[in-house]
Parts: C-alpha cells; structure tokens; sequence
C-alpha cells in the first residue's frame, strides 16, 4: 500500500513539472507573438491578450494526454486498481476534477472568441481611429455580437431557468457548436500545414546570390521600359491614359524591386542566413520526418473513417464505433509502446502539439482570409495586432477540434489509454472447477467497474449530429490534405524573404523590418 511520504512526493513532482511546463508554454508564446508583433503598431493590451491567447490553447491541447495519463495511471500494469484509487467514489472525484477542467479552459475560449478578443480587437481598431463616438458604437453593438452566433437574446431570457437547471449541457452545446467553426479552421489551415510545413523544410529556399542577380536584372529591364516611355514626350507632347497607366504601374513595380534588394542584401548580412545553410542536412532530416508523419496520419485517418463507414451503426448515431475492426496503425503503435513507461505519453503529446504547430505553420504561410479576400498576413516583426488577435481565436477554435481529430486517429487508446483489466476464465472442467484471471487491454467489451472511459470521449459524444459533421469532416481534411501537397510538390523553392516584400506594402512598414 502507497504510505502518505510517496503519495506526497508523487503530487509535490506533479505539481513541479506541470509548472514548469506552463512556464515553457508561457515563455514560447512571449516568443513567438514578439517575433511577429509588428514593432510600430505593437499594442500593450493586444501583445498581453494575444500572448494569454495563445497560451490558453497550448494549456487546453495539453489537457487531452493529462486526461489519458490519469485514466490510466489509477491501474497497475497487471490490471488491478492502485490502492489510492480502489472505490469508486476516489475515481469519482478524479474524473470529475478532469471533467471541470475542460469546462474551466473551455469555457475560458468561449470567453476570449466571444468577448475578450473581439472587445480588444474594436477598441485597438477604433483607437487607431481616434473615433470615440464609432468606438461607443461598436462595444454597444457587441453584445449582439455576442449573443448572435447560437441564440438570441429574448429567448436567453425566456429560457434561463432551464439553462440554469442544466447549465453544463448548454455549455456542452455552446462549444460543440464553435468547435465546428474550428473544424473549417482545421480543414482549411491544419491540412494545408501538415502538406506545406516538411516539404519547405526538404526543398529549402532560393540561392541569395542567384535572388540578388536575379533582381538586379528585372530591375534593369523595368528601368529601361521607364525611359522608353518617357522618350515618347521627350518633345513635349503628352502621354495617352494608356502611357501613363503604364509608367505608374512600371514605377511601382520599381519600388518593390528596390525594397527586394534591400532586404536581399540585409538577408545576405544576417548570422541566421549562415546558421540556417549549416543546419541544411538537420532540416531535411527534420522535413522527412514529419512527411512520414503525416501520411502515417492519413493514412490512419482514412482506415479510422473507413472502419466507421463499414462497422458502425451509421449516421443516426454520429457514426460511433465500439472498438476497432480495421488495424488501425497509430492506435496499435501506441497500444504497443505501453509496456516502456513513458512511451506512450510521450508520443500522444507530440501528436497534440504536432496538431497546434503544423496549423500554426499553416496560418503563418496562408495568412488570414475571409473566403476570397485576404484580410492580414502574418510575418516576422510586421504583423499587425489585429491579426495576431485573429491567429489566437483561429488557434483557440481549433483546439476545441483536435480532441475529436485524436481520438479518430487512435479511438481505442484515447478512450481507455493504457489500462489493463482481469478477465476471469473458466478451466476446463474435466481438471476442475476452478477459472484463471489473465490481463487484457481494455477495449468496449471491459466490464465498465474495470475500465474508466476518458472525459474527452464522453465530452466529444454528448450530441450524435455533431459527431456525424465531425465525421465528414474528416473526409473533407483527407481531400485538402492531398491538394496542399500536390501543390506544394509542385511549386519551387521558395524566396530567402518570402512574404516579406509586397505591392501593397508601405514604404514604413518596409524601414521598419530595414532598421
């Protein structure tokens, strides 16, 4: 039996390396958001906001191994409950705890997507305004805002005791019905980053010096076609509409070859330059492996929904399956690695975080659209607050959907994790009457006294339709998958500066990144 010293060195530990984790994630997420904070319209309430933002998502995508963890860490490897978590109501409380957990981070993203990021984002955008007038009109407007995607205001009202009454079941619904929203998010900039993230790191970027030649030369030819058409009113006479469309569209053209050579030559004087080409060999090593990633992960993806098109009891249900009938290789990888502690831990933690960073590369190389238009683009020391702001709610969006792409990726690990139970068979009775116990992998068919499901599983079942959306879902990440890397198989290496320098760009913003 565990004596009180162990039991307290064990959460002395737990607590020591869950606060160095979230001072990991809060440092990365300082990092990260002053990498491309734009430096002239950085913002103190926006960087603050962005930075909690985006390390609220990190803290929730690392809930889902916690919550494997603790399932599983309540058994011994031979299949019996540890002594501290023998009754039931001991177990009680643990998946109790876990599920408020959810509810707390949870419903933290409802706040910032709903409240928090949106009151930032109009009082920076009015701010820059200098319109206080417009500024009071919009926080007015907000609680439309707010109340608008799911239910209206007289029938909040109307239906409050019974929300009240089953307030968790509402909630339920509420982040049910964004997670949605973050499967759009996931379909469109997750899929595109698994695809665009290895192969860049494979095909590398642009000899500089070829990229300086080059521009040096398209610089020289669109000069010569300036002073060709200046030659026409060399006498006097004025250029037609046509003429002088011409020249300012040559002229501008002109100004962003300067700025290209500009930033060429500082790219060519940078020590980031000189370490990336010696770390060449680690970033092609780094871009085959999360290739075969992720394939290993579209591979796994498309066995998981094909078992739930053939074994499952269809679309009434949300296509919900109990237990695997395909080999599904992701699940058995990680069913085999739990005899190494902490093998299996460690993998489905890298497997979340795989998620958050291939969409983060994602939204980096795509920016933010709204359909067609291209609303901000996301690059290093330029990005503007506002879009910082947006990358955070895109990201908290698609947390809330990485629980439900996981567990279709390894349904049987993420439902139980690595627990074991004792299942009694009987002897033949001709050498007795008498059974023997032997340990098995807890799977749908454990007694449920013997194996305790994950709160993520019952948390992402509570409505059938949404399971059943989530379902296609899937099918529509596989088909944009396979387009992302066709691609980017078939684009070229990319620019030294790519993103940097733009037609629409200022020349401020441009002396900014310069200086």
């Amino acid at each position: 039996m565990a004596t009180p010293v162990a039991l307290l060195s064990e959460s002395v530990l737990g607590w020591s390396i869950f606060t160095i984790v979230l001072l990991v994630i809060v440092a990365f997420c300082w990092i990260y958001i002053r990498k491309y904070q734009s430096r002239q319209e950085s913002e103190v309430i926006s960087t603050i906001t962005a930075i909690c933002a985006l390390a609220i998502a990190l803290i929730t995508s690392a809930l889902l191994p916690v919550d494997i963890f603790l399932v599983s860490f309540m058994k011994y490897p031979n299949g019996t409950y540890k002594e501290w978590a023998a009754s039931n109501e001991t177990r009680q409380q643990i998946e109790d705890t876990v599920l408020y957990g959810y509810y707390t981070l949870y419903s933290i993203i409802v706040f910032c997507v709903f409240l928090w990021i949106p009151f930032v984002y109009f009082y920076y955008e009015e701010k820059d305004e200098d319109n206080s007038n417009k500024c009071l009109v919009n926080l007015t407007l907000l609680p439309v805002y707010l109340v608008h995607p799911s239910l209206h205001l007289a029938h909040v009202i109307n239906t409050f005791p019974l929300c009240l009454a089953d307030g968790l079941a509402a909630l339920s619904f509420s982040i049910s019905s964004l997670t949605l929203i973050g499967m759009l998010a996931v379909i469109t900039y997750t899929a595109y980053g698994m695809s665009v993230l290895p192969l860049n790191l494979i095909k590398g970027t642009r000899s500089i010096l070829y990229e300086r030649l080059e521009n040096t030369e398209d610089m020289e030819e669109v000069e010569h076609q300036i002073d060709k058409l200046k030659a026409k009113c060399a006498d006097g006479r004025p250029l037609s509409m046509r003429d002088q469309r011409n020249l300012q569209d040559l002229d501008a053209k002109l100004q962003v070859l300067h700025r290209r050579g500009r930033h060429l030559e500082i790219a060519e004087r940078t020590c980031c330059n000189k370490v990336g080409s010696a770390l060449r060999p680690m970033k092609i090593l780094l871009g085959v492996f999360f290739i075969l990633v992720a394939l290993l992960f579209f591979i796994t993806l498309f066995i998981s929904n094909l078992d739930k098109a053939l074994h499952s009891a269809g679309i009434s249900t949300g296509f919900i399956i109990f237990g695997t009938k395909l080999i599904n290789p992701l699940n058995e990888l990680l069913l085999a690695l739990q005899p190494v502690f902490p093998l299996d831990y460690v993998l489905i933690t890298i497997i979340t975080m795989y998620f958050v960073f291939t969409s983060m590369a994602g939204i980096r190389n795509m920016g933010i659209w709204f359909f067609w238009i291209r609303l901000y683009k996301i690059r290093p020391q330029r990005t503007r607050p506002q879009a910082l702001l947006f990358l955070c709610m895109i990201l908290l969006l698609i947390v809330l959907h990485t629980s439900y792409m996981i567990y279709s990726l390894a349904p049987q690990y993420v439902m139980y994790g690595s627990q074991k139970y004792l299942l009694q068979v009987r002897s033949d009775p001709s050498q007795g009457n008498y059974s023997t116990a032997i340990t098995k992998i807890c799977d749908a068919d454990a007694p449920e006294d013997q194996c305790t499901v994950t709160r993520s599983y019952l948390f992402l079942h509570k409505f059938w339709f949404f399971s059943t959306i989530y379902y296609f879902g899937n099918w529509a990440f596989l088909v944009v998958f396979l387009i992302g890397l066709v691609v980017s198989c078939c684009k070229g290496k990319k620019s030294v500066i790519e993103g940097e320098v733009d037609a629409d760009d200022s020349d401020v913003s441009d002396d900014e990144y310069v200086h």
